[in-house]
């Protein structure tokens, strides 16, 4: 009777470890049934700064308030970028995403004005050549929009916006980005998962890094999913480091 009790209970452990790692395994709402999660971060201790490459490290540092542990960027970088774009930028290091599904947690930590923002970064080929989505208070031609730098200066391609978005102070808001590059469409959400606040087009950049950052105001990171059908090993390149002034 002993033995069958025992038996029975280590039964009843395994199914519910079973049925916790099916669940977990399972993608939410939203996200296709054959895509499977490719790259996770929670950014629980400052070790995991190391998984990322970034315009300029000292601008970035691990924080750990009462709600949450997350990558934050704390000042602006000092980089100076070939073109007209972001200088605040984190990528993940050495992974290319095609199509996928991103999903993060983010928090504004600067000024209310129309740009204040915070953006993602996709299909990064190098520092002249990516995407970006611009989430800021208010929309105009150089904010709120889909982005693209392809050797000059960023230009917006949008085909639907918002008005803006309600950052407030000290909210942490989901955001999602969804890829598909055979088709081209990029599609944004911001808390509401189920209604778009972007939607853009184009097949330019087919896959690339990942990365998080800001124009040029401040904010943190969190709880970081992406799934997809396949995620390639894929240098991350490098940013210069800024010039000295010339002593001539």
């Amino acid at each position: 009777m002993k033995t069958f009790t025992v038996f029975a209970g280590f039964l009843a452990v395994h199914c519910l470890m079973a049925a916790s790692a099916t669940a977990a395994a399972e993608p939410p709402a939203g996200v296709p049934e054959n895509y499977r999660l490719l790259y996770e971060q929670t950014f629980d201790n400052a070790s995991a700064l190391e998984g990322f490459v970034f315009t300029d490290p000292k601008a970035w540092k691990f924080a750990k308030t009462d709600q949450a542990s997350a990558l934050a960027l704390a000042a602006q970088s000092k980089y100076k970028p070939p073109f007209r774009s972001p200088v605040n930028i984190a990528l993940i290091a050495d992974k290319a995403f095609g199509d996928f599904v991103l999903e993060a947690d983010l928090v504004q930590t600067g000024r209310e004005y129309g740009h204040r923002d915070m953006c993602l970064f996709f299909g990064f080929q190098d520092p002249a050549h990516f995407y970006y989505v611009h989430m800021a208070t208010a929309a105009d031609p150089n904010a709120h929009n889909v982005f693209i730098v392809n050797g000059a200066a960023r230009t917006n391609f949008a085909a639907k916006t918002t008005k803006g978005v309600n950052w407030g102070l000290e909210i942490w808001h989901k955001v999602r980005l969804v890829r598909n590059a055979a088709t081209g469409s990029i599609r944004v959400y911001f808390d509401d998962l189920k209604t778009p606040i972007m939607e853009a087009e184009s097949k330019t950049f087919p896959s690339g890094a990942i990365g998080f950052g800001s124009f040029d105001d401040t904010g943190m990171v969190d709880n970081i999913r992406i799934w997809g059908p396949a995620v390639e090993p894929k240098k991350t390149p490098r940013f210069s480091a800024p010039k000295p002034p010339s002593s001539s």
